[in-house]
């Protein structure tokens, strides 16, 4: 019996994880009935990182009353697992609590991300996984740090902070952008959050000054250590602040559900994103998986393609669009029409 791993990114906009995988699933079993068919959500840090892990590990789900990037009250979960947290930062601070219109990170805030650290450590979780991706912020992470000192701090200094003390922080994140520059959170990341030349001008500066004050406050600097950028530079302040360290988000979800473990008896495995190209091979998830495939055969499969050759080339055995290139992108991006296609593009595979 062939032992087959689903391991599909979300396709933003469309389908969740565990919706790729499942269509593929159904697909892969219309012309393999008798294939064992192991479905595996999966996220590097950003959309679905609750998900994924929830469904890999386990836990309670815990829902906080916090704010949003603009400070209005929401509802956001987080993950308990024994005395670890996990917590999509995206779920209080991401771009997708705001209305197009509404999208500036001038003034969007990391503030409620914040706060679900603080109800964490209020638990008692003493080791807290923040996922990284999907921010609506470019605020250098200082809204968290605020959310825990005033829960924290009586004087309002971090220097009183001692809450925190024995917690460990772990950020996943694969994105590798210094906090600031021409490659840094302003200027790579801000516009596609709203943000206009003059406002990344702007962004870029406050982060600069932020770094600088902060480096004389504690004799060090981690401004550009990679990841330090990552969503609009809360990967600086959890590195800087707290002594996080970073990890690759694909790695950490597979160490956690023991993929090699579950790679000894498979004959394929199948990944997939919404857009391949060159940069899949950056470290974007499907990358991350294929790394850890080693001899078992990797199919690769996106809504979009470019560069197919280099992705052959770097080891994937097949590399597949799911939608015919005739298709229009809106009837494309359907959840239904997706899932379809999907089921439709695993008969055409050679399994």
């Amino acid at each position: 019996m062939s032992r087959i791993i689903v391991a599909i990114d979300s396709l933003k906009g469309c389908l969740t994880s565990a919706e790729a995988n499942q269509a593929a699933a159904e697909g892969i079993r219309s012309v393999m009935p008798d294939a064992a068919i192991v479905q595996i959500p999966v996220s590097d840090g950003g959309e679905g990182w609750l998900d994924a892990f929830h469904s890999a590990v386990g836990g309670m789900l815990v829902d906080v009353c916090v704010k949003d990037p603009l400070l209005r009250p929401i509802m956001a979960p987080y993950l308990i697992v024994g005395d670890t947290a996990v917590i999509e930062m995206a779920k209080a601070s991401g771009l997708t609590l705001l209305a197009p219109d509404e999208r500036n990170p001038l003034v969007a805030t990391s503030y409620g991300t914040g706060q679900l650290i603080v109800d964490a450590v209020r638990r008692g979780c003493r080791h807290i996984i923040v996922g990284l991706g999907g921010s609506a912020t470019s605020d250098c992470g200082m809204g968290m740090l605020r959310a825990v000192i005033d829960s924290f701090a009586k004087h309002q200094l971090w220097d009183d902070v001692r809450a925190l003390d024995d917690v460990r922080f772990t950020i996943a994140t694969d994105v590798t952008n210094p906090l600031c520059g021409e490659h840094g959170a302003a200027f790579v990341f801000a516009p596609q959050k709203g943000a206009t030349p003059a406002m990344v001008a702007a962004l870029d500066a406050r982060a600069r000054h932020f770094a600088a004050v902060s480096a004389l406050h504690f004799g060090h600097d981690r401004q550009n250590e990679p990841g330090a950028g990552a969503a609009g530079g809360l990967g600086y302040a959890f590195m800087q602040y707290l002594n996080a360290e970073r990890r690759s988000g694909i790695d950490l979800l597979l160490e956690t559900i023991r993929f090699d473990e579950l790679l000894q008896d498979a004959a394929l495995v199948i990944t997939g994103e919404g857009s391949a190209d060159r940069q899949t091979l950056m470290g974007k998830l499907p990358f991350g998986i294929l790394q850890r495939a080693r001899r078992v055969p990797v199919v690769l499969i996106a809504g979009r393609i470019s560069d197919r050759q280099l992705l052959l080339d770097a080891g994937f055995s097949q590399v597949e669009p799911i939608s015919p290139p005739e298709l229009p992108l809106e009837e494309a991006m359907n959840p239904a029409t997706a899932k379809r296609n999907i089921a439709s593009l695993m008969k055409k595979l050679n399994l």
